[in-house]
């Protein structure tokens, strides 16, 4: 019997995809792909029960505060440095045809008001791919969860900061430190050597971070945030997953909020 989990992040024109077989004792049992559309890894001959995807799921009918619940407890757990998080708009936003009817629609169902950056509306195209499947799959909902790459290389790096990023002039040290912690957390190093062609260094590794989430809520141990995870008016989950945290280390600890200060964020 085999228990595939698989990990997913948004490269150019497709998704940067990992596989690994949870039950059997192989090192050789994973996979890196490239694939056109998420549903093309969750219906593949692996049918991985947990799948992490590094992109939003569950949009508000209105947003406040400058976010959903899980943008504001990400950047909690963030706070400031160089990984961001963008405020996710409205789903009637999120739908519209052309950037400035998005800005409009955005400002119009928000409080404050806002509108999403050129960068959000760069990646709005993924997240009504996930939004429109998950609406029209239900079946798919227990199995793909949203994550956020750079909250699980900090969980990973015991609630720090990394030393740094993944691009600009730091960016080989920045992927080699994340190649390092991904090993740490018990990942086959031939699956983190294992770049598909046509996908970005970066990208495969914000993929294989998102199959650590999915390890351990097919174990039971991966933590959401907000917690308790909230829902949108079609029923998809608002909640960013984090990996387990170290033994003897509670949320709190090593950096990372509280939980009564994520749910004082503004």
């Amino acid at each position: 019997m085999t228990r595939w989990i698989g990990g997913l992040d948004g490269c150019r024109g497709a998704w940067a995809g990992v596989l690994l077989d949870l039950d059997l004792d192989d090192a050789t049992r994973f996979r890196a792909l490239r694939v056109a559309r998420p549903v093309d890894l969750l219906d593949g001959p692996e049918a991985p029960i947990r799948v992490g995807i590094d992109c939003p799921i569950g949009l508000e009918a209105h947003v406040t505060g400058g976010g959903r619940s899980a943008d504001r407890a990400a950047r909690a757990v963030l706070g400031a440095g160089r990984a961001s998080v963008f405020p996710v708009p409205a789903r009637a936003a999120v739908y519209a045809p052309t950037y400035e009817e998005a800005k409009a629609l955005s400002r119009a169902h928000s409080t404050p008001p806002f509108a999403p950056s050129i960068q959000c509306w760069n990646i709005l195209p993924a997240i009504r791919t996930v939004d429109a499947m998950l609406r029209t799959r239900p079946d798919l909902v227990t199995r793909l969860h949203e994550v956020h790459p750079e909250i699980v290389f900090r969980c990973l790096n015991g609630g720090r900061p990394l030393a740094a990023g993944k691009k600009g002039p730091m960016r080989r040290a920045g992927l080699a430190e994340r190649r390092a912690l991904l090993a740490g957390a018990g990942l086959p190093e031939g699956l983190i050597a294992a770049r598909p062609s046509g996908t970005g260094a970066d990208d495969h590794l914000d993929a294989l971070a998102a199959l650590v989430v999915a390890r351990d809520l097919a174990e039971g141990r991966a933590r959401p945030l907000p917690d308790p995870p909230g829902s949108d008016e079609e029923g998809l989950p608002i909640v960013i997953w984090m990996p387990a945290a170290p033994a003897g280390r509670p949320l709190a600890a090593g950096g990372f909020p509280a939980r009564s200060e994520i749910e004082a964020e503004p």
